[in-house]
C-alpha cells in the first residue's frame, strides 16, 4: 500500500501557489517496537502554515524544502506497538499532510481522544483552533459581562469561536467578516449581536454605530486597516488581543503600522499577542469547558470541508483567498 505525501517544493513569495506544494508517493510504513502507524482522515489548514513555508517563524520549526508539510491531523490507530495508543483510538496531532503517520507519541506527540468525538470539532473547537480563541479571549482579553467585544475575521476558525465564547461570557458581540453570507452566519447561527461587512460598509461608520461608548475587547486576527480603525474606538481600559495578521499574509512587503497606536496611551489600554504554546500545560482545562460548551450547544462548530487528499494544495490557496466560513480543512476520501 502507498503513502501519499505533500512535500513543500518552494518558498511562497507573497500569495501561496498551489505548485509551492507538490505530490509524492512512497510506501506505507510500518509501526516499529513502541510505535503506532496512524490513518490520517482530517487535515487542518491554518494561517500559520504560510510562516513555517516561508522559514521565518520564531516559534516552531519551520518547514524545509523536500519535508513533509506540517499540518494538524486527526485520525485512527489502525496499527500499534504501544499500549498507550491501542488499535483503533482516535488521535490527533501535527502529523502533516500524508496518508499515514508513524510516532511513537513522544517523537511527534499526539494526543488521544479517550471518548472519540466527530473529527471536524477535535480539528476545530477541541484543538488549536478553539483553544487559541479561549485562552485569547479568557486570559488576555479578559472579559467581564457587559464588555462590548469586537472580533476581525469573525467568520474565520478562531474568530467564530472568539465570538461565541464572548457571548457565553456575556459580552455584546460584533463580528467583521467579508461577506454577506458570513455576516448572516454570525448573526443567525453564532448569535452574534451585530455584523460588519467590511467589504461593503464603512468600517468607522459602523463602530461608531454599535460602539458609542467605545470597544471593551478588539480580538484581533487581521491586523491592517481593521486594526487601525478598532484602536481608534477603544474604550477606557481597553485590551488588544493580537491572535493573527491575514491582511498582510499575501504581501510581499510589511505593511506601515497603525498610524492610531498612541490611543492606546489615552485609553490606558492593553495591546497583547500570545502564542497557543504559552498555555499547553492548560489544554485539559480548556478542552473541559469547550467541549462542556460543545455538547450544551452553546458553542457551534463551523467547519468548510473540502474532500480528497490531492485537494491540499487547492484548499490551501483558498484558505488565503477568504473561502471558508469556520474551520477550513480537508478529508481524505480514502476512510
Amino acid at each position: 500500500m502507498k503513502n501519499r505525501q505533500f512535500v513543500l517544493a518552494s518558498r511562497p513569495a507573497g500569495k501561496i501557489k498551489e505548485s509551492d506544494l507538490q505530490l509524492r508517493t512512497v510506501d506505507r510504513p510500518s509501526a516499529g517496537p513502541g510505535e503506532v502507524l496512524i490513518h490520517n482522515e482530517y487535515f487542518s489548514l491554518d494561517p500559520s502554515m504560510k510562516g513555517l513555508m516561508e522559514g521565518r517563524t520564531d516559534y516552531r520549526a519551520p518547514a524545509a524544502i523536500g519535508d513533509v508539510m506540517t499540518c494538524r491531523t486527526v485520525g485512527t490507530v489502525v496499527e500499534s506497538n504501544n499500549a498507550d495508543y491501542p488499535a483503533g483510538a482516535q488521535v490527533f496531532g501535527f502529523l502533516g499532510m500524508r496518508d499515514f503517520s508513524v510516532t511513537d507519541g513522544k517523537s511527534i506527540p499526539i494526543y488521544h481522544y479517550h471518548d472519540p468525538v466527530d473529527p471536524p470539532a477535535a480539528l476545530g473547537v477541541l484543538g488549536g483552533t478553539g483553544m487559541t480563541a479561549y485562552f485569547g479571549l479568557t486570559d488576555v482579553g479578559r472579559p467581564v459581562p457587559g464588555d462590548v467585544l469586537v472580533v476581525s475575521a469573525a467568520a474565520g476558525a478562531t474568530g467564530s469561536v472568539a465570538g461565541q465564547i464572548g457571548k457565553i461570557l456575556g459580552c455584546r458581540v460584533i463580528g467583521i467578516a467579508g461577506s454577506a453570507e458570513k455576516c448572516r452566519v454570525l448573526q443567525e447561527k453564532l448569535g452574534f449581536d451585530a455584523a460588519i461587512n467590511y467589504k461593503t460598509e464603512d468600517v468607522e461608520a459602523a463602530l461608531q454605530r454599535l460602539c458609542p461608548a467605545g470597544i471593551n475587547i478588539y480580538f484581533d486576527n487581521v491586523g491592517g486597516s481593521i486594526l487601525n480603525l478598532c484602536l481608534a474606538r477603544l474604550a477606557l481600559h481597553a485590551r488588544v488581543v493580537l491572535c493573527g495578521g491575514i491582511s498582510h499574509y499575501n504581501l510581499e512587503t510589511k505593511p506601515a503600522g497603525p498610524d492610531n497606536y498612541f490611543n492606546l496611551v489615552f485609553r490606558r489600554a492593553n495591546m497583547q499577542g500570545f502564542l497557543l504554546s504559552d498555555y499547553l500545560h492548560q489544554a485539559d482545562e480548556a478542552r473541559t469547558q469547550l467541549r462542556a460548551w460543545l455538547e450544551s450547544g452553546e458553542l457551534v462548530q463551523l467547519s468548510t470541508i473540502i474532500n480528497g487528499f490531492e485537494s491540499l494544495p487547492e484548499a490551501l490557496v483558498k484558505l488565503f483567498d477568504g473561502f471558508n466560513t469556520g474551520k477550513m480543512m480537508v478529508r481524505n476520501e480514502e476512510l
